[in-house]
């Protein structure tokens, strides 16, 4: 018996789904980030009004003062889906594990130079709360934000912070242990130096415009925060000075920044180039927040620079000044 075998070419009826193809344009495959992103914010058939806040719909754009006449002009870089995001992140999660592996197992934390170690712990421990609190904000946004192009990356975003709070919880308890982490959460209470952060932080937990939320939290605090703690005092200051212990066990931190850096960016100045109202309004946010974090971050500064906190925290404001006025903002 003779089988002839032949290669049949099948085209697919539809390239991608509906509300895909109308913004992509044509009958033109979609890739996995655009079909789980593109016209999935649900904008129609709503039953009722929230009880708990019956001025707006269950999704509304009315929630922020910023307008855009497309909110799917908002962009990921990264291209980030929840597939890939997870993947992603499990490959820093393996290389973290490695990097406590290698710290534990060689003694590392134990041959830190004890004023070092506590200086470290001062400075990292306490910010385990500043990263729960970015974990709710940015679930805040996710909540009451419209167009799946920034609230989905904004869930990420997260989940993200809740990571990096456990990581610091896992440097607190391989340092010293439990009580580490009774001692920061105590110092983030009550300590004179961390209250103007602390207060910054609380404040934000109460901001009801949820673009706004994501300048103060996303691109002001963290714009400041993370360049001085992880790469100025961690990675400069500490390392250098026999703490490359602690700046392996932070290496997630600076790496995930340099990387949603440019995710946050694109947010920021797709808005402000939407109209000079838009960028007005986001400008006076940003030189409003920028202004209370400088100065909530000083004393914290001080913790491991002493007198030359004022001068690090300078030189980071001016990186993140021209920072905004690339994205078109006036600061």
């Amino acid at each position: 018996m003779h089988i002839d075998l032949k290669t049949v070419k099948i085209n697919p009826l539809r390239q991608t789904f509906a509300n895909v193809a109308t913004r992509i344009g044509g009958d033109k495959a979609a890739s996995r980030y655009q079909e789980a992103t593109l016209g999935l914010q649900p904008d129609a058939n709503f039953h009722y009004r929230p009880t708990w806040d019956p001025g707006y719909e269950l999704f509304d754009p009315a929630r922020t003062a910023i307008k855009m006449k497309d909110w799917y002009a908002f962009k990921d870089p990264r291209q980030f889906y929840y597939g890939n995001w997870t993947m992603t992140r499990a490959r820093q999660q393996d290389a973290m594990e490695s990097n406590f592996d290698f710290v534990e197992s060689r003694g590392l934390d134990a041959a830190l130079p004890a004023e070092l170690k506590r200086t470290a712990l001062n400075l990292l421990l306490p910010l385990r709360h500043v990263a729960w609190g970015a974990n709710m904000n940015n679930f805040s946004i996710c909540a009451y934000g419209y167009g799946t192009a920034i609230t989905a990356p904004c869930s990420f975003h997260a989940m993200d912070q809740l990571g990096i709070a456990q990581y610091i919880t896992r440097l607190g308890l391989l340092l010293v242990g439990p009580d580490a982490l009774d001692a920061a959460k105590q110092a983030w209470l009550k300590l004179p130096e961390w209250q103007g952060l602390r207060h910054y932080v609380e404040d934000s937990f109460v901001e009801k415009d949820w673009f706004s939320l994501f300048v103060a939290q996303n691109f002001v605090l963290d714009g400041l925060l993370y360049p001085l703690i992880y790469d100025r005092i961690v990675d400069d200051h500490l390392a250098m000075n026999g703490g490359s212990a602690i700046a392996m066990l932070t290496a997630f931190m600076s790496e995930w920044n340099a990387e949603v850096t440019k995710w946050i960016d694109a947010q920021i100045k797709t808005a402000a180039a939407e109209s000079a109202e838009n960028r007005e309004l986001i400008s006076s946010w940003v030189r409003a927040y920028r202004d209370r974090v400088a100065a909530a971050l000083l004393p914290i500064a001080g913790i491991a620079l002493g007198d030359v906190a004022q001068e690090a925290v300078d030189e980071v404001l001016g990186q993140f000044n021209t920072r905004a006025a690339k994205l078109g903002l006036s600061v």
